[in-house]
């Protein structure tokens, strides 16, 4: 029968479940827009695996409940018949989409290095001011020069910074390396994904992140609504080198202090 650990089991991994379906429906409806541009293809493609994957999960886990019966178990002994632990988006270091992880096994400690958030970031990512000593912080931003002098502004003042040209490319690199980054500066208008459907995906990928949106202009209904649902702060453009660090370091303190 099914006990109170299953039905939280049950609840969360539906949740993630339609979590995946709701990304698979936007991402279609932008590939149907965008023919040839950006590889929504790929990412409909994981999503859909992953989606599978999970419904598969919440299939096996129910009946094999369902047919174990009533049996009594000796008291510490493990159980076997529950499937293992299902994971949608595990870190890329630790296992592979819906890769279980064997039951009782913890894993080993990592070592405290200093220099991990630097040889940790993948090659192919480019951090500006790499050996920065303040916060890592992604700046989503498509106007080249407004990306140069918030990038240097913020560089000059100990911050390392990457740059993402559009949404599509700071939710890749968002995805890779989450932990890391301790701020989104996210404009608001930017090509094929506007900012307000970029932040509803951060959101998907951790709750808890946080994001300053950044704009000359923005739809006050749809600021008020992010504002709701967790944005963190607004910087109008065009601004200034003192608002821009104000907001940021005001932002990054507020985090790290509602961190458990």
């Amino acid at each position: 029968m099914l006990d109170q650990e299953d039905l939280k089991w049950i609840a969360a991994t539906s949740t993630e479940l339609n979590t995946l379906l709701q990304q698979i429906s936007r991402y279609a409806d932008l590939a149907r827009q965008h023919k040839g541009e950006f590889n929504y293809i790929e990412m409909l493609g994981e999503r859909v695996e992953l989606a599978s994957k999970a419904a598969q999960s919440l299939f096996d886990r129910v009946t094999s409940r369902i047919l174990e019966g009533t049996a009594p178990k000796t008291k510490g002994a493990p159980d076997s018949s529950r499937p293992p632990e299902f994971t949608i988006v595990p870190p890329p270091s630790e296992a592979l989409p819906g890769e279980a992880k064997p039951k009782g096994e913890k894993p080993a400690p990592r070592p405290k290095d200093p220099t991990a958030k630097a040889t940790s970031i993948p090659a192919e990512i480019k951090v500006l001011n790499e050996k920065g000593s303040r916060e890592l912080i992604l700046l989503v931003e498509d106007e080249t020069e407004i990306a140069e002098l918030a990038s240097v502004m913020l560089t000059d003042e100990g911050y390392r910074v990457i740059l993402a040209r559009d949404g599509f490319e700071a939710l890749r690199i968002y995805q890779q390396i989450t932990k890391q980054i301790g701020l989104v500066i996210l404009d608001f208008f930017l090509p094929v994904m506007d900012g307000d459907a970029v932040f509803d995906e951060l959101r998907a990928l951790n709750p808890d992140v946080a994001v300053v949106l950044s704009s000359g202009f923005a739809e006050q209904s749809k600021l008020g609504n992010m504002l709701a649902q967790g944005l963190r702060g607004f910087i109008p453009k065009p601004y200034t080198r003192e608002k821009l660090l104000e907001q940021v370091r005001s932002t990054l303190d507020a985090a790290r202090d509602s961190t458990p």
